[in-house]
């Protein structure tokens, strides 16, 4: 286990400096400025601009200083916002992202296990196709588009809901059904194939021969190893709403890491995307490592090298 959880923090530490590379490179290919936008700006203020922030630079001396900033997790100061660290600038979006994350995922898997189970035990009936259709729905609908709707017949024409804002729970409910809408659909998906799949094999054959329910199969034996399509899908699933679906934080209003992101590539603040490109990289590589690992405790019959006993 030790072994190969090294191995793995090599690969990590090689995928970050391709993505730090990569995203370095697009960024100084990129046509303007951080600062073109600015167009009051005297060419002075400008070139001072670019002096303290070290763009007048060779490109190696930038690309050799950001790999050691991003090396001590410095991602450097917001070349927009006065006073504003990248790294001030993630600890305090970055919780609440983390917590719609949270309340996104339990959804998502809760009910998409929960609609895959229920499907699969009704297969070819209309449960079934009740479930397929929620799944398929809450795959063909963007998330900002649900958004949108959810916010404007729930919040705005019935008003059970705030429209906007981050002022406590009932304003995550919205968002973070959003958010999940679409996983859930993906879940539920993954969970009825899996399960199918499961049902016609011996052991389950054999657990129903000895009369034991229909219910009793699924939790005993069934739902464990039907999981693992599933437990594939946490690693994306897991960086990508605990950061923060960019767009929904936007429609809602949600102070958190997507509203910087999304700022920043309008405002071209090379630093603010370079450390949130980082940061979520960062997140997602070991979001996987751990959904790797945790292959073996769900089915203790897969090594962690990928090969079965």
């Amino acid at each position: 286990m030790i072994k190969y959880i090294l191995k793995r923090l090599m690969y990590i530490l090689l995928a970050l400096f391709v993505i730090v590379t990569v995203t370095f490179f697009l960024m100084r290919l990129a046509p303007g400025s951080p600062f073109a936008s600015e167009r009051n700006f005297p060419p002075q203020i400008e070139e001072k601009l670019n002096e303290t922030y070290g763009l007048n630079n060779p490109w190696y001396i930038q690309y050799k200083d950001y790999l050691i900033d991003t090396a001590t997790f410095n991602f450097g100061e917001s070349m927009k916002y006065k006073a504003r660290s990248t790294n001030d600038m993630i600890s305090e979006s970055f919780p609440v992202s983390l917590t719609l994350g949270i309340q996104a995922m339990l959804l998502a898997v809760g009910f998409g296990v929960l609609i895959g189970v229920f499907s699969a035990l009704y297969h070819n009936r209309f449960p079934d196709y009740l479930a397929t259709s929620f799944a398929v729905l809450g795959i063909s609908v963007p998330s900002f588009i649900l958004a949108g709707l959810m916010q404007y017949f729930l919040a705005y024409k019935l008003g059970w809901f705030p429209i906007s804002g981050w002022k406590g729970f009932v304003y995550s409910i919205l968002p973070a059904t959003a958010i999940a809408f679409t996983h859930m659909g993906f879940i539920a998906k993954l969970t009825r194939s899996s399960m199918l799949e499961q049902n016609n094999s011996d052991y389950v054959k054999m657990a129903r021969a000895k009369g034991l329910g229909k219910w009793t199969v699924v939790f005993r034996h069934t739902l464990r190893n039907a999981l693992l399509p599933v437990v594939t899908y946490l690693g994306p699933l897991t960086a990508g709403v605990v950061t923060g679906s960019f767009i929904v934080e936007q429609i809602f209003a949600i102070p958190g890491l997507g509203k910087h992101f999304v700022q920043s590539i309008t405002n071209r603040d090379y630093t603010v995307i370079m450390g949130t490109t980082v940061f979520y990289s960062i997140i997602l590589l070991f979001a996987v490592l751990i959904v790797d690992i945790l292959y073996s405790v769900i089915d203790p019959r897969i090594k962690l090298k990928g090969a079965k006993k």
